[in-house]
């Protein structure tokens, strides 16, 4: 019998921090725009749920997924926040692309995360189908924007606890 599929959205509220005074930038992709704006949307949520003022969540967009690191760098460097959360969605296809796009914004987005002293949340899908993605967003598998958001707070906390 296979595993039984998670829902993103399931976490304890007791081990989430609270987001009181965190400032959050949101990368957001427009490609796949049904997808990312699902995601954004249920990070933003979450983030708001948890005490972070809308005044101190700012959203921007990128034309694709490749541009999430590029624009997620510009956000750090100018806006000076306390995480970065980049919002993609990458579906396979019949050629290469998928690959190239998925392997360049992962290693984009770890390469920030070290070269920088704050986190630089993953919330990028990529999927083999539309509905894959879909049901990542806001379907019948939550929304991984509501992981990214938490996962967010975690890490924030974290790095404030070991400095």
């Amino acid at each position: 019998m296979p595993p039984k599929k998670k829902n993103l959205s399931l976490h304890d509220p007791a081990t989430v921090p609270a987001g009181e005074g965190a400032v959050i930038a949101i990368v957001v992709s427009e490609w796949n725009g049904e997808v990312t704006q699902r995601l954004a949307e249920g990070a933003v949520d979450t983030l708001k749920k948890y005490g972070v003022r809308e005044e101190d969540i700012h959203v921007r967009h990128v034309p694709g997924s490749f541009e999430l690191t590029l624009g997620a760098q510009w956000m750090a460097e100018s806006l000076d926040p306390d995480a970065v959360i980049c919002i993609g969605c990458v579906v396979r296809g019949e050629t290469p692309h998928f690959e190239y796009i998925s392997q360049s914004v992962t290693q984009g987005i770890t390469t920030l995360n070290l070269e920088y002293s704050i986190p630089f949340i993953f919330g990028v899908l990529t999927t083999d189908t539309m509905q894959q993605a879909l049901d990542r967003a806001g379907g019948k598998h939550g929304n991984k924007g509501d992981e990214a958001a938490v996962t967010a707070l975690k890490m924030i906390a974290l790095g404030k606890e070991l400095s």
